[in-house]
């Protein structure tokens, strides 16, 4: 059986891609958590185009979310 060998998305390290690595994709528990932790500070985003939607019902021509 060939062993599946990915790029570790944090350290770019060799990861063995099988069930007998518990963090795959990552090569290690320190990858996985740096990886973790770069999303909880909100170092990773996904862009999304601005809203077009007015939030503020202060503004005039704001749209209610009021029935």
């Amino acid at each position: 059986m060939n062993r599946r060998i990915v790029a570790c998305p944090a350290c770019k390290g060799p990861s063995p891609f099988e069930p007998s690595n518990a963090w795959r994709p990552f090569c290690s528990q320190r990858c996985r958590e740096h990886d973790l932790g770069a999303w909880a500070s909100e170092s990773y985003r996904v862009e999304a185009p601005p809203s077009t939607e007015n939030n503020d019902p202060d503004e005039p021509g704001a749209i209610s979310r009021h029935h």
